[in-house]
């Protein structure tokens, strides 16, 4: 009944049903603890966001990694801005999440000679991608600066690609310890991404709080996934059940096509008695040698006078 199960092709489509089920479980796995991932962290912007400000100084030191606690901690940092040394960073965002233009990095001095970084905000890239943009002059003097506490860039952590040969002053990473060794003095562990004081113009634009609201579709992808793992016993035993239908159709049909009678022949039997006997009544005389009416038998003498016995 079910022998079919054991040819190629049905073999071929087991074995990729078997094998599509815990694919499609470790999907939605995946997919959970990304929906998990980004609960975590909506949780720790939220909570960072709402601590009270302090020192950047309490956070990190020249050369330490930022632990992830630490993310968008708010901070101030008081010193001046050097402008000599000040970067810009490619292929950078706006707040609109479409216009693709530079954030300016400007390293600020604190009162004990060493630096941090501050991500002043975002500009346009303009027409010239080879030289140093115009960038918005920084605060001249002594200035306080609040903003959100980020951790370096990388790679592996960003996606971004860290391109080699840029024009000058131009770089695809904001990380701490590349540029300390290019303005040579201890630069703090990170970079603050300015929230205040806001700048003259509104330029450069300040980079806007991280969304930390929208938890994305992974649980509603997490759930497909597994909707779609059980879904593929249920197909494979309809289609089995559909087969071995067709299957049973198809020999029912078979056998009532052997079980039907041939065809009788064509045969004149019949009417060749039919016509014997139609032949027979044409003569008139029956078996008993009457006629048609019944009579008695004609006399064969033509006169009907009995014939006279010869002499001897």
């Amino acid at each position: 009944m079910y022998r079919f199960l054991l040819s190629r092709q049905w073999v071929i489509v087991t074995l990729v049903a078997l094998l599509l089920i815990p694919v499609m479980i470790k999907l939605g796995f995946w997919q959970l603890h990304r929906h998990q991932h980004k609960v975590a962290q909506n949780q720790l912007i939220a909570s960072s966001l709402a601590a009270r400000p302090v020192p950047v100084t309490e956070l990190t030191a020249p050369g330490r990694t930022l632990p992830q606690h630490d993310m968008w901690r708010t901070v101030t940092a008081t010193g001046t801005f050097d402008t000599a040394h000040e970067v810009v960073v490619r292929q950078r965002t706006a707040a609109d999440e479409q216009s693709i233009g530079y954030y300016v990095l400007s390293p600020l001095v604190l009162g004990d000679g060493r630096a941090v970084l501050v991500n002043r905000g975002w500009i346009s890239a303009g027409d010239d991608l080879t030289k140093f943009p115009d960038v918005p002059a920084a605060p001249k003097g002594k200035v306080t600066v609040t903003g959100r506490m980020m951790a370096d860039e990388t790679t592996a952590y960003s996606g971004i690609k860290d391109t080699k040969g840029l024009p000058p002053r131009q770089i695809m990473l904001i990380n701490s310890k590349e540029l300390a060794k290019r303005m040579g003095r201890p630069t703090l562990g990170g970079y603050i991404e300015q929230t205040g004081p806001k700048p003259p113009g509104g330029t450069p634009e300040l980079v806007p709080e991280p969304d930390h609201d929208s938890i994305g579709p992974h649980m509603a992808y997490a759930v497909q996934w597994w909707l779609f793992a059980a879904a593929v016993p249920v197909g494979w035993t309809i289609l089995v059940r559909r087969e071995r239908q067709d299957r049973a159709e198809a020999a029912a049909k078979e056998a009532a096509e052997a079980a039907e009678p041939s065809e009788p022949r064509e045969s004149g039997d019949a009417g060749n008695g039919e016509d014997r006997a139609d032949d027979n009544g044409d003569d008139g005389n029956g078996e008993d040698g009457r006629t048609e009416d019944g009579g008695e038998p004609a006399d064969p003498s033509p006169t009907g006078e009995t014939p006279a016995p010869t002499r001897g």
